[in-house]
């Protein structure tokens, strides 16, 4: 403990000395163009601890910080090195802190990060900012919250081009990347010509020197058997696919297995490359297929089997949009498997063998009756407009066909009418591309209640497949009307696409407000509020979003 206590010291020590690149600020000096508005709460700079900061020392709700102009048409990273501290751990309305992007002709702030947990040190979030040909700012927004005693303090900006996942350990940060601690095995910062250091190679691979730096683990204090060492990498903020590659050293005298993962927000891993060879004299390049279509962190880990095992050592973390193999990528896009059927069916379709099961339909809205989802006066598919008193009468829809192996969010909405039993009444199966039924992923629970209910299910084939809808009327007397709309498909769970930042002035007020504020003037004012309206016929029966959570 007191070894990597004396290591991480020593890396916080180590200063760039390379010169900032614009928008990049370590407010020693100055503010670096950065400038607040004065509407709101003053930032204040500190000159000897190297930091701006904001508190509830002043009366106000919150603080606004902007850089100068930036333009960049590569690819960029976006370093944060930030703190938040209270005093008060139960307040339910923490200070936060937002990043936005003010890209030239939007009239919205684009959110791309937000955080609230307090900390006794500085935390260091990582922001993958795509190529774009438009000038833009960085906003920070500083929330103070019901604490009285709460402040905000931010002690490096920094910019960076190429990818956040990229790192040759050189900066005290190290670009983000954190290791898991376990008690016994760990990585460590190597190199840099440390006093007493325990550093297992003589030369790193960036500088090939003794004063660069790597990380590296080693076997000495193994004590059971499978003990392993995890890096993390900064979680991907953006779509990327591409090659990723690094260096390493592996000495094994007894058995290392050296693992690459990938890891979702759900916490589930993909294997993509694992070590085959037993010894590297030097520093060996491995490169590896990689696509993180959703927020995924890189997961580096060894493990060990006897503290004789031996160790591995990591360098110049590096990617590129290429792929390693020449092969092109996944050209599939999932809007091609979404409808709101105000055009047509899209890429959806019926099996007529089994007769025209799902017919579109468009109804007038009025306080007794909803219309269509998707803007109250469109289309939708209704089910069973023409079921007979044959028992076992069966409508499918099909979607297109999916790649496989990759990970899905699929949502749609549905209304049910007039059904005594629930069993058959909507149930989505997975299909195999010769539509042999391989899964069935989920169907309807809940009792008919006339309003638009959200469903909403995530799922990974390794096989290519299709999504298919199926209602079934099982006589003349048990049977009903099945409404569906707005099917959506994406990339990631839906765990995962929730934790993204919305869309700019996109809100669908589940979780709070959205950064949307209100002016109150005499008695009118919004209230975010769950069901019904309490007075009949002045309202909806439930919210729009999942048809009976959250309205406002």
């Amino acid at each position: 403990m007191l070894r990597l206590c004396l290591l991480a010291a020593h890396a916080l020590r180590l200063a760039g000395a390379a010169l900032l690149s614009p928008g990049s600020c370590a407010f020693e000096d100055s503010a670096c163009g950065y400038e607040w508005d004065f509407a709101h709460l003053p930032w204040a700079l500190h000159g000897e601890g190297h930091y701006i900061s904001v508190d509830t020392s002043y009366e106000g709700e919150k603080a606004v910080l902007f850089s100068p102009d930036l333009y960049s048409e590569e690819w960029s990273c976006i370093r944060l090195i930030y703190q938040i501290a209270t005093t008060s751990g139960t307040s339910s309305d923490h200070a936060r802190l937002n990043l936005y992007l003010r890209q030239e002709g939007e009239s919205f702030d684009r959110l791309m990060w937000s955080a609230k947990e307090p900390s006794d040190s500085w935390l260091i979030a990582s922001l993958d900012l795509t190529n774009s040909t438009k000038k833009y700012k960085i906003v920070l927004e500083g929330e103070m919250g019901q604490d009285k005693s709460a402040s905000i303090a931010i002690f490096e900006i920094k910019i960076t081009p190429g990818y956040c996942i990229e790192c040759d350990f050189e900066e005290n940060h190290l670009c983000g990347f954190v290791n898991r601690w376990n008690p016994n095995v760990n990585w460590f910062v190597g190199g840099g010509n440390i006093r007493n250091s325990q550093s297992i190679l003589p030369k790193d691979h960036t500088l090939n020197s003794e004063l660069g730096h790597y990380m590296y683990v080693d076997s000495v204090y193994v004590k059971h058997f499978q003990e392993v060492a995890q890096l993390i990498s900064p979680k991907t903020t953006a779509p990327m696919s591409g090659c990723l590659s690094f260096y390493y050293q592996l000495k094994q005298e007894s058995s290392i297995v050296f693992t690459l993962y990938l890891r979702d927000t759900n916490g589930f891993y993909e294997e993509i490359w694992k070590t085959d060879s037993a010894l590297s004299a030097g520093w060996e390049l491995a490169e590896v297929d990689f696509s993180a279509p959703y927020p995924m962190e890189v997961v580096f880990e060894v493990a060990f089997n006897s503290a004789k095992g031996g160790y591995v050592a990591l360098d110049d973390i590096s990617f590129s949009p290429s792929y390693c193999s020449n092969q092109t990528g996944i050209s599939f896009n999932p809007a091609e498997a979404s409808c709101n059927f105000e055009e047509d069916l899209c890429n959806f379709y019926q099996d007529h063998k089994d007769g025209p099961g799902w017919s579109r339909v468009k109804v007038k809205r009025n306080v007794y009756r909803v219309g269509d989802h998707t803007t109250g006066f469109g289309y939708y598919l209704l089910a069973n407009t023409k079921f007979t008193s044959q028992p076992g009468y069966i409508g499918r829809l099909y979607g297109p066909t999916l790649p496989g192996n990759l990970q899905f969010c699929l949502r749609f909405y549905y209304a049910l009418y007039g059904f005594f039993k629930m069993s058959g009444t909507l149930t989505v199966y997975i299909f195999e591309e010769n539509h042999v039924v391989q899964e069935k992923i989920w169907s309807v629970l809940d009792s008919p209640k006339g309003v638009w209910t959200q469903a909403e299910i995530s799922f990974k084939k390794p096989m290519p497949c299709k999504v298919v809808f199926v209602s079934w009327c099982k006589s003349f007397w048990d049977c009903g009307l099945v409404a569906l709309d707005d099917i959506t498909l994406s990339l990631g769970s839906c765990q995962s696409a929730d934790l993204l930042p919305p869309s700019p002035g996109k809100c669908t007020f589940e979780k709070d407000e959205c950064m949307f504020t209100q002016k109150k003037r005499g008695r009118g004012i919004w209230h975010r509020r769950r069901g019904p309206t309490p007075t009949s016929y002045t309202g909806p029966k439930g919210d729009h979003t999942t048809g009976d959570t959250t309205c406002t």
